[in-house]
């Protein structure tokens, strides 16, 4: 029921000021001694509360009219009462601050000035007798609470957008997070399940006819799982700095396994990379050594690295059947997102002789070490 009579929110901060300003209004009212019955008082209250009642729920022009209303009251009422009873104009002025559009605030503030100067008029004899008073500092404060409220409330708002703003990026980043995750699954679980997978069928063609071998083979399987487990573990705990240089070797080791032989040439000296820039790089070589073992049928691979006009080119290159296979699974996807991430940009095209060539180029500006 109070709901409906006083806006909801405005219960807890302002019903109870209200309730003693207005008490304290109708008490000083109805012991006014003045030539006018008591039904003229009563009148003179409602129509108060009638204006005050229009304020409390009105955003806009009824506000104004409202307040205007409310001036207009309790500059009549200072004509009995004393200059004093402006200082109930700081309900209108407090109403005055919740309205939704500027103009309306400003054109409130006029009739604020209005009523003192009148007021300061009527009682000091002059127009600018309001500024020799005590009431001088009175009005300014009160010119200054629709605007105070006003900045509140717009600060309010902008707290409230901004919670929503973070609750969406929230949401975004678990988005972002469970896409990085199925990303780097693919990317490090792929290239390792897919090592097992080939020693597997191996082992399978092996373990009648060369048991020695297929046992080797076996072994190779078991230390290549436990390196797979250890890939989940990081992946678990989180995405850790992945060396450029370690990942190259491990590439290297890899590759071996099926008969593919990688070549290393760098250009001396590299410049350092920063941890994020260095495991980005990483793990899009991770990534391309992968799409080799999966799709290229080759027996070389090549990783150069070299710097020119303040960029790194990071070049992977093989001599299979040149197919990039970029509609296949997300591996393309995935480096291409990483190395934008730095600023660069990746080139994927068929090699001069044969095979393809992958080349990662970031630029070194912002990505040092």
């Amino acid at each position: 029921m109070l709901r409906k009579l006083y806006p909801a929110d405005q219960i807890e901060k302002f019903l109870l000021l209200d309730v003693m300003i207005i008490v304290f209004l109708i008490y000083r009212v109805l012991v006014l001694d003045v030539p006018y019955s008591l039904l003229l008082k009563i009148g003179f209250l409602l129509l108060f509360l009638a204006a005050y009642y229009i304020c409390l729920w009105q955003r806009r022009w009824l506000l104004l009219l409202g307040s205007y209303a409310g001036f207009l009251l309790i500059l009549a009422l200072s004509v009995y009462e004393g200059i004093g009873v402006l200082l109930y104009g700081f309900v209108f002025a407090d109403l005055m601050g919740r309205a939704d559009r500027k103009r309306v605030i400003g054109i409130g503030m006029v009739g604020i000035a209005a009523m003192f100067i009148v007021a300061g008029w009527i009682h000091e004899g002059e127009s600018a007798g309001i500024f020799r008073t005590v009431y001088f500092p009175v009005m300014i404060i009160q010119l200054a609470v629709p605007l105070v409220l006003q900045a509140r409330e717009s600060n309010k708002v902008l707290k409230e957008k901004l919670n929503l703003a973070n609750a969406q990026l929230e949401r975004y980043i678990q988005e972002e997070e469970r896409n990085r995750i199925a990303r780097d699954l693919h990317d490090t679980l792929g290239q390792t399940l897919t090592m097992i997978k080939m020693k597997s069928e191996l082992t399978i063609r092996l373990v009648d006819q060369r048991p020695d071998q297929a046992k080797e083979e076996l072994r190779d399987i078991v230390n290549t799982s436990r390196h797979a487990l250890k890939q989940v573990r990081e992946l678990v705990t989180g995405m850790k700095f992945v060396p450029l240089e370690k990942e190259i070797e491990l590439a290297g080791d890899l590759l071996q396994k099926v008969g593919i032989q990688l070549l290393v040439s760098n250009q001396t000296p590299l410049t350092p990379l920063s941890p994020v820039a260095e495991t980005m790089l990483a793990l899009s070589v991770r990534e391309a050594v992968t799409n080799i073992l999966k799709h290229s049928g080759a027996s070389e691979c090549t990783i150069t690295r070299y710097e020119r006009d303040q960029r790194l080119y990071l070049e992977v290159k093989d001599n299979g059947n040149g197919q990039l296979e970029p509609g296949k699974g997300n591996g393309v996807q995935s480096f291409q997102e990483r190395v934008a991430m730095l600023q660069g940009e990746v080139e994927m095209k068929p090699h001069s002789e044969r095979g393809t060539s992958i080349t990662f180029i970031v630029p070194l500006t912002g990505n040092r070490g």
